[in-house]
């Protein structure tokens, strides 16, 4: 569907993408995963034709960048680019128009699509009278509405609440159910965790891991306890067997060093007191970015 082999964009002597490759077959969901600025969204944009690679080759259904090409591609861009003073609907069948459907199956879908993400009522409004969040789930019905094998999504859930971002989520696993190509960039490893497949994680333009997410959470272990206990981070920030302690409210995430087993952990927190809860799991994402990261020398804002 979308291969990139030793792709490098440079700006004025930065390298925003630095020897990028992966390859995405077809019917998954992809997270492109990285920090804000890692190089995310100039990759995005030269997969699209925005812009060109200084180096290395873009192919998209296995052949190059082209208009005929990009007919077949969904596009949701992290900056919104709606006409403010446009009616929802006229603005969804100008777009859809743009990429070939006749006017009256832009609206057909437009209608459909709008009921479904629960915008019907606003049909008639211009799109300055919407919320940050309801105009990006016009931009998105704008995205998919000429069914697009390959959808491109860049921060989708930005301006979304919970409710809404679980429905854009409820969307996204249905086209993909549909055969449909997703690639999904954003800087929220958790949203990927719930949705992807496969990944590639980036920091500094380079790619620190790529590959199947199952087969990279497995590769990391479960080396991971969360615990909740009355004497909190202070009965272990001291306990050499413990590689970082994150802490959310009452519960604490250790992250152990190699070598030392969970049950070790329950018993020095039995001998300091009550374990109110204990739990084994795997490393989120999120900590596997940073730990890989800070393996190779780089800094991440994730």
């Amino acid at each position: 569907m979308l291969s990139l082999e030793n792709v490098t964009k440079r700006f004025n002597g930065h390298t925003a993408v630095d020897r990028l490759s992966l390859v995405i077959e077809p019917g998954v969901v992809y997270g492109l995963v990285g920090p804000n600025g890692a190089g995310k969204t100039t990759t995005i944009r030269m997969t699209m034709g925005i812009i060109e690679p200084d180096e290395g080759t873009i192919r998209l259904f296995d052949e190059p960048f082209s208009e005929r090409v990009k007919e077949r591609i969904g596009y949701l861009p992290e900056e919104r680019g709606l006409y403010r003073k446009m009616k929802v609907l006229e603005h969804l069948v100008f777009l859809g128009q743009i990429k070939g459907l006749s006017s009256k199956t832009a609206a057909e879908r437009g209608l459909r699509w709008l009921d479904r993400v629960e915008l019907g009522e606003w049909k008639d409004k211009p799109v300055e009278a919407l919320s940050k969040g309801m105009q990006q789930k016009v931009q998105f019905i704008s995205t998919i509405l000429h069914d697009p094998r390959l959808v491109i999504l860049d921060e989708p859930f930005s301006g979304l609440d919970p409710i809404n971002t679980q429905m854009l989520k409820d969307v996204i696993m249905q086209m993909k159910d549909r055969g449909c190509t997703v690639i999904l960039s954003t800087h929220l490893m958790d949203q990927v965790e719930k949705l992807c497949e496969k990944i590639c994680l980036i920091d500094r333009g380079r790619s620190v891991l790529e590959g199947d997410l199952g087969d990279i959470k497995r590769r990391f272990g479960q080396n991971v306890v969360s615990l909740r206990i009355p004497g909190g981070r202070a009965v272990f920030e001291a306990y050499p067997g413990v590689e970082r302690i994150g802490e959310y409210g009452r519960d604490l995430s250790l992250t152990l060093r190699g070598g030392v087993a969970p049950e070790q952990i329950l018993r020095h927190a039995l001998d300091r007191g009550p374990v109110e809860r204990f739990e084994v799991g795997q490393m989120s994402l999120h900590d596997i970015f940073i730990a890989q990261v800070r393996r190779e020398g780089g800094g991440a804002d994730a």
